[in-house]
């Protein structure tokens, strides 16, 4: 018998991740300062920041005013905006540049406001990793070498699953396995070329798919175990 596994997609209004878990029967929840518009379930999205969930926050309503009270996160799939983080993003950090001491003391010729924007969204992005939950991923693209983020365990192409575009996704995990490519397409276009808008800022179905088969079955085989485990324990 599979337990029951609660999982918050972080900073996801689009609810695909969210959809693609609750097809398995896992108890997923989406959240978002926005409203789920995309998505179409607002039972099982959350409006509202996603700090305090991150810090272990459990007790919430939805978008269909049910409340709801879980015990734990066992996995969140966290999403922080990457605007003022990515690379592709780095030449505006350079335009109108100014003189700018970082908080280690070193002087940089940069934006100031963009880089202080940066050094935000820096902290956020640890916050996610940070987060309490037993098994936690973070995504983003490719971020600027200024934003000093730790090594990604992982990366992810949209071509492995089956779509027809490449946009490399990287990924830090804490008790997770790497995603694995599932079937690729040799024939896909680069992304920023073919429909740029529909997934500037949304999972690819084929990807959300992975996530929920991959990381959805791991962390049930995990907690299972674990709670195999307690049992035992709790007959000594």
């Amino acid at each position: 018998m599979k337990p029951t596994i609660n999982i918050l997609i972080a900073c996801e209004e689009s609810q695909a991740e969210c959809i693609a878990f609750r097809e398995r029967g896992f108890r997923a929840f989406s959240c978002d300062v926005q409203a789920c518009k995309r998505g179409g379930h607002p039972e099982w999205h959350i409006m509202a920041d996603v700090t305090e969930f991150l810090k272990g926050r459990s007790r919430f309503q939805t978008m269909d005013g049910k409340y709801h009270r879980l015990k734990q996160w066992h996995l969140i799939v966290a999403h922080p905006p990457c605007t003022y983080l990515s690379k592709s993003g780095a030449p505006q950090l350079y335009k109108n540049p100014d003189h700018y001491i970082d908080p280690c003391g070193q002087a940089l010729f940069v934006n100031g406001h963009r880089y202080k924007k940066m050094l935000q969204a820096r902290k956020f992005f640890f916050e996610c990793l940070d987060a309490q939950a037993d098994f936690v991923a973070v995504e983003n693209p490719i971020p600027m070498a200024l934003a000093r983020l730790p090594k990604p365990s992982c990366y992810v192409e949209p071509f492995w699953y089956g779509h027809k575009y490449s946009k490399k996704t990287l990924y830090w995990l804490r008790n997770l396995p790497p995603l694995m490519a599932e079937c690729e397409n040799p024939q896909y276009k680069s992304f920023f070329n073919a429909s740029r808008g529909k997934y500037r800022s949304r999972t690819f179905a084929g990807v959300a798919q992975a996530i929920a088969e991959q990381w959805g079955e791991y962390v049930a085989s995990e907690v299972k175990k674990m709670q195999r485990r307690a049992r035992k324990r709790a007959k000594r």
